[in-house]
């Protein structure tokens, strides 16, 4: 278990010498949600500690059956775990995850560990789709080893690529912090979850959200609703505790209602080959997707 807390809490950097958009502006995220609040931290320690409570009556067989059958390993980051090791990794990543929530590391590991049933709808989601199989099939990845940024400058103003270009511009973010898939026993399914992490910059191009606390916490209330991932659901849910009340006010009277609205609305979000609608214009997109323009400008309330 040691082994696997020291995996688990090990810092995701950046590769050396690595240059792009952000280069030399770093930001550790893995949406993120601001500061610290002491409410927050004893809601998810309360949290971390129903979960451990109620798995803790589990047969015993049934929390080690990952670790007597002798699971391999599945990819080159995988690492294999039984059930009970799951449970404690998911009740030390909640609590640590809403007391720090620039924890990006925690916040990975909450979703891999708690996320198999959504990971699997939303696979079959994708299965179901042409173009969310050919995304399973082929297996891109969106980082900047893979993203032609001469092309994407290239692009016209308002096409996607040149908005997705800027969004990281502007908020000094880049794709390769993203922590790689480790404790999903399932090949697919990991894949399935990292292309979620992957796909999380381009839903803020999409929806018009900055990465202030304000525009995550929109950002997830639309992924909770797309998805049903556990680790989206709690940080809707909480995330608001640490906005002042002006910010909690337009959440909850006009932003959450639109996230919701266009997450349900909107078909998934995750059959969408992005790095083949470069030049689609974003409003069309948009469009295409009934997704409608935010109600206000959330950065100016940051």
């Amino acid at each position: 278990m040691a082994t696997l807390l020291r995996a688990a809490l090990r810092p995701l950097r950046p590769p050396p010498g690595h240059r792009g958009p952000a280069a030399g502006k770093w930001r550790r995220r893995e949406g993120g949600l601001g500061r610290p609040a002491p409410l927050t931290a004893a809601l998810f320690f309360f949290f971390s500690f129903f979960l451990s409570f109620f798995f803790f009556f589990l047969p015993v067989d049934v929390l080690l059956r990952g670790a007597r059958h002798g699971a391999g390993q599945l990819y080159p980051e995988h690492i294999p775990t039984s059930l009970l090791q799951k449970v404690l990794l998911a009740a030390g990543s909640a609590g640590m995850a809403l007391y720090d929530p620039y924890r990006h590391d925690m916040v990975a590991v909450l979703g891999e560990t708690t996320g198999l049933h959504a990971l699997k709808v939303l696979r079959d989601q994708m299965k179901r789709d042409p173009e969310g199989a050919q995304i399973l099939q082929e297996r891109p990845r969106i980082l900047l080893s893979t993203l032609d940024l001469d092309k994407l400058h290239s692009l016209p103003e308002g096409s996607l690529g040149q908005e997705y270009l800027r969004f990281l511009d502007v908020n000094r973010v880049s794709p390769d912090t993203r922590a790689p898939t480790r404790f999903v026993d399932d090949e697919e399914l990991a894949y399935v979850i990292q292309r979620y992490r992957e796909v999380h910059d381009m839903l803020h191009t999409l929806l018009g959200m900055p990465t202030n606390m304000l525009g995550e916490i929109v950002v997830k209330w639309f992924e909770a609703v797309q998805t049903g991932l556990p680790m989206c659901i709690l940080g809707a849910l909480f995330g608001p505790i640490r906005l002042h009340t002006q910010g909690l006010q337009v959440l909850v009277s006009e932003l959450i209602p639109w996230a919701v609205q266009n997450g349900r609305r909107a078909p998934c979000v995750f059959n969408l080959y992005y790095e083949r609608r470069w030049e689609q214009p974003l409003r069309a997109l948009r469009e295409e997707l009934g997704i409608t323009d935010p109600p206000m400008l959330v950065r100016a309330l940051a």
